[in-house]
Formats: structure tokens, C-alpha cells, sequence
């Protein structure tokens, strides 16, 4: 069957010159990515203003709780940009239908169990965690009302998956510049108009998460192509839906252990008290954004990958690894570095306490300056789960960083118990693991290409 012609939003990635598609790919992507955490930033900048250090502590403090119990899900996302680029590349419209039908009904059902668990589970999560009592009551209002949200943003990420992987990056971008300039305002409003503190900037959080889903949903239905998405055709594909977990399952227990060793970092930090957590989620936040834009070009190779692995041009698959290695690799030290030498400006931002300050500056010192490490690490994992691997990288990631995390801090970091000794199992655990995978690579590639080469013979 002859592929269609592609459409406006939709990009070419299997032919033609490869760095300025991936640049024009990449640079909504992260866009959007950025776009998206400012919600998360909006909550913190005027909590912190208008509500106080405590408040700050309480919404900056839930981060690693929510990724914990959000991940596993959104990893499955990644199953979905994975294979919908592979039949899209290849033509396989029915096949490309019904994996379209089955992430939007899985996205709806995982987004409403998402909000029953996170209501019942919040407040003894954070007791484990150690949240201090005068943070914790604040910490559990937010994650409530946060959770109820989940649907919606279920819907948004799986939705974007299926565009990001025909190659459409600006849409998503048009969609979350409406919905983060509305919860910006509505914080102002909850909070500084109706005093309504945490609990209004989780409002204005689900309020806007719910704008962009209908964004993405109604682009979904009213396309012509064959990833239309026709609501009476939801339905769950059990061939779709286990090729959906085997390789984006991985990818969402990966990021769910990564954020068990960040909950146990983050009740590490609490045990500094309440300023250094002040501190560490205003530097965190900060990092935020780096991270968004290193991370994008992850969600690059995947798709870049995918489709080019969908047609067997192993040799497009190879630059595209290499030319995203090198644009992460300057994204990461330029905007690392860029925010460690203006972090006392950017801190300022969250809180004009000079000892929350200070804490955070010795974050940004550590963390910031070799970030692009992290990037280095993601990037490669993306090619590996873009040729269809996802418990290699998964088992490679969880031992190279995870394990490594919660070694040191029961060891290293029970002898020499400061902020400096914490901070600094970031880097050393990305250049670790990077190594890994980068050999890891290197088998898959040459496993792939060769069994290619013997199909064809």
C-alpha cells in the first residue's frame, strides 16, 4: 500500500537531511517540556511568595511521591511512541489504529486508578518519608487535589506520544502555551484573591491538565490520518497492549524504582529540616528545566529511532544517536552552567531567605555543572528502546543509578552526613551508567543489524 502524503504537523524521519529534522522535532518538544513544568514552577514561585517557606517545602517536597506513583504509567507512554511510529513508518494503518485506540483507553483507565491510589496512600507515604508535621498536612491537601488530576494527565501524555510519533511537535507546544498561561493566572487568583494557599495551585494545576488533554484528544479525532481516534472504537488490544507493556513497562518500573531512591534522597534532605528543604526544592526546580530540555532530546531519539528501525536503515540510526549525543551534550553544560553562575538571581525567584539560598546554590554547584551526564545516559536508552528493548536498558539504569543511590546513602552518606556527600551520587551514578549503556548499544545494534542482514540473504 502507498504511504500517504504526509501531513503539515507530521515530519519526514526516514529520509532527507537528518540534523534539521531532528532540530525542528526537538525544539517544540522541548518547548513543551518546559511549558509543562512551569505549571509545576508556577505552584512553587508563588506558594513560595505569597504562602510562605513551609507552604514551598510542602508542594517542592511531593515531587518524588508523585513521580513514584506516576512513572509506571507514563513509561507505558513510551510503548506507544514506540510501536505508533513503527507502523506509521512502515504504513500499517490497522495496525496503527488499534494501538491508537488501545493508549487512549489505557490512559483513561490508569489516570482514574492513579487518583484513587494517590488520595488513600499520600498521608502514610509521606509519614515514611519523614515530612516534618508541620509540612506534612500541607503536603497531603496538595497531593489530593493534585491526584484528582490524573486522568487528564494521562490522557495529554499518552495523546502526545501518538503525536510526537508521527513526527508533530508543534501542536502539543500551541496547546500547553493556552493551558500554562491559564494556570498561571488561576494561581495568582486561588491564591493571592481567595488565600486558598497549596490547595489552590493544585487546583489551577488539574484545571489547566484538563484543558490541554481536551486539546490533544480533539486534534486526535478530527485528523484525517490513520491515527484518527474515533471514540467509539475505543477498545484494548491484547496483541497492542502487550507489546505496549514489554516495551514501555520497563521504561515506567525504571522511572518508578528511580523515584523510590529519590524519595529516599528527598528524606535525606528532610532530615536538614525545613530551610534545606526550602533550599533543595527551589534548586530542583531550577534543574527542572534543564533536565525537560535534555530529556526531549531522549524523546527524540526514541521517535527518530522507531521509524527509522520500522523501514531497517540502520545506518540512520546510528547518526541519529550520534547527532543527539552531541546536541545534548552542549544543552546540558551550556544551560547547566548557565544556572549555576546565575543561581543566586534565579534562587531569588522562590525565596529571599539567604540560608535556603545557600543550600540551594551548593545543589545547583554539584548537580548543575555535570547534568549533561544525565543527558548523555538518557539519550542512548532512548536508542535502545527505539529498536524495541526495554528491559536491558531498564535492568542496566536501575542498577547504574538506582541501586548505586541507595548504596552510597547507606554507606558513603551515613559516614559523612552533609548536603555536599548526598548531592554527589548524581553525577558519579550518570557517568556509570552512560558506560553501561553505552556498551549495551553496541550489542543491540549489532544483534539488530545482523539479523537483519541474515532476513535478507
Amino acid at each position: 500500500m502507498e504511504k500517504k502524503p504526509l501531513g503539515k504537523y507530521e515530519i519526514d524521519m526516514c529520509n532527507g537531511p537528518l540534523l534539521g529534522k531532528i532540530i525542528m522535532f526537538y525544539l517544540p518538544l522541548m518547548l513543551s517540556g518546559v511549558l509543562q513544568l512551569l505549571f509545576n514552577a508556577a505552584d512553587i514561585v508563588v506558594v513560595g511568595r505569597y504562602a510562605g517557606e513551609v507552604s514551598l517545602a510542602a508542594v517542592g517536597s511531593t515531587s518524588p511521591l508523585i513521580n513514584l506513583l506516576v512513572n509506571v504509567f507514563i513509561g507505558l507512554s513510551v510503548g506507544t511512541n514506540v510501536l505508533v511510529s513503527r507502523y506509521f513508518a512502515s504504513n500499517q494503518e490497522e495496525e496503527l489504529s488499534d494501538m491508537v485506540h488501545t493508549s487512549i483507553l489505557t490512559a483513561l483507565i490508569s489516570g482514574f486508578f492513579l487518583a484513587i491510589v494517590g488520595f488513600f496512600v499520600s498521608e502514610p507515604a509521606l509519614t515514611l518519608m519523614g515530612s516534618p508535621d508541620n509540612v506534612k498536612a500541607l503536603s497531603v491537601l496538595y497531593l489530593r487535589i493534585y491526584f484528582a488530576g490524573m486522568p487528564a494527565m494521562m490522557l495529554y501524555n499518552f495523546g502526545s506520544a501518538v503525536l510526537r510519533a508521527v513526527g508533530d511537535t508543534r501542536r502539543p507546544l500551541y496547546f500547553l502555551l493556552i493551558a500554562g498561561a491559564l494556570n498561571v493566572c488561576l494561581n495568582l487568583i486561588f491564591v493571592i484573591y481567595f488565600h486558598m494557599g497549596v490547595g489552590g495551585v493544585a487546583l489551577a494545576t488539574i484545571i489547566s491538565q484538563c484543558v490541554s488533554a481536551a486539546f490533544v484528544i480533539k486534534c486526535l479525532i478530527k485528523t484525517s490520518a490513520a491515527y484518527k481516534l474515533e471514540l467509539k472504537r475505543l477498545s484494548i488490544s491484547n496483541d497492542k497492549l502487550f507489546k505496549m507493556i514489554r516495551i514501555g513497562g520497563p521504561a515506567g518500573i525504571q522511572s518508578a524504582l528511580f523515584s523510590i531512591s529519590n524519595v529516599l534522597i528527598q528524606s535525606s534532605v528532610n532530615s536538614f529540616g525545613d530551610i534545606a528543604m526550602a533550599g533543595n526544592t527551589a534548586a530542583g526546580n531550577i534543574e527542572g528545566f534543564i533536565y525537560t530540555s535534555m530529556n526531549a532530546l531522549y524523546q527524540t531519539s526514541i521517535s527518530f529511532t522507531s521509524q527509522n528501525f520500522g523501514v531497517k536503515n540502520f545506518k540512520r540510526i546510528k547518526k541519529t544517536l550520534l547527532l543527539c549525543l552531541v546536541l545534548v551534550s552542549f544543552v546540558g553544560l551550556y544551560l547547566g552552567n548557565m544556572a549555576y553562575f546565575n543561581g543566586n538571581i534565579l534562587l531569588h525567584l522562590y525565596t529571599d531567605n539567604p540560608t535556603a539560598i545557600s543550600y540551594g546554590l551548593l545543589r545547583l554547584s554539584i548537580i548543575c555543572t555535570t547534568y549533561f551526564l544525565c543527558g548523555l545516559m538518557d539519550v542512548i536508552v532512548g536508542s535502545i528502546r527505539g529498536m524495541g528493548y526495554g528491559i536491558m536498558p531498564m535492568l542496566v539504569s536501575l542498577t547504574g543509578a538506582c541501586l548505586f543511590r541507595v548504596v552510597w546513602i547507606m554507606t558513603v552518606f551515613a559516614k559523612y552526613h552533609t548536603l555536599k556527600c548526598l548531592y554527589l551520587s548524581y553525577p558519579i551514578s550518570w557517568a556509570l551508567t552512560f558506560s553501561a549503556h553505552l556498551i549495551c548499544f553496541i550489542i543491540v545494534y549489532q544483534k539488530s543489524y545482523s539479523k537483519y542482514r541474515s532476513e535478507i540473504s
